[in-house]
């Protein structure tokens, strides 16, 4: 059964964006993008927000069309523009992209129907939604790249909660740019717990 991965970066202080939506922060070079590509080569499918997937909507589907695109931004348009969407929103009514799907709800018997098919792992992004995931108990991985910086304030990846997920540390790398990769499991039997 394919797995649903948390995939996300954050400052040192646990933010994953600071005032205003700021994002600039992040530092992704070109072997940190080429990382991303590797992964989304082998992600089965993407399952974002409205925000998120806007965003990425907003500048990848023409990304290679750019006079000063890399190869490896080039690269990453091409699979963005492939790759499965599962976009969860209750106002979007209408997208263009052919290989994305509305859904309104998470509802997690509906979710492991997902997992249960075919194909590479999914991954979910977003603050807002992985909280969500996270309270149902669906996420299996989390991979998490920490960025070089302090932030201060903006909106915390893992908001205060009542429940207490075990966690398996099953890989770090650091990145020449300082970012570091930290991948763990959800711990057997360490689905979240009140």
């Amino acid at each position: 059964m394919r797995k649903i991965v948390l995939m996300m970066s954050v400052s040192l202080d646990g933010y994953f964006e600071g005032p205003d939506h700021d994002i600039s922060w992040h530092l992704v070079d070109e072997e940190l993008h080429q990382h991303m590509n590797d992964l989304t080569r082998r992600m089965g499918g993407d399952l974002c927000g409205r925000v998120t997937f806007e965003l990425m909507d907003g500048y990848w589907p023409t990304a290679d069309t750019a006079p000063d695109v890399t190869p490896v931004e080039a690269e990453f348009a091409q699979l963005w523009r492939d790759l499965p969407k599962y976009v969860f929103s209750r106002t979007l009514e209408h997208v263009d992209d052919p290989n994305a799907t509305i859904v309104r709800e998470v509802v997690p018997e509906e979710i492991r129907k997902l997992k249960e098919q075919p194909g590479g792992d999914l991954v979910v992004g977003g603050a807002v939604l992985a909280t969500e995931f996270l309270r149902h108990g669906l996420v299996d991985e989390l991979r998490i790249y920490v960025h070089p910086v302090l932030v201060g304030r903006g909106r915390r990846l893992f908001p205060s909660a009542d429940t207490l997920t075990s966690l398996d540390l099953v890989e770090t790398h650091t990145f020449r740019n300082g970012v570091v990769l930290l991948r763990y499991e959800v711990a057997a039997g360490g689905g979240t717990h009140p």
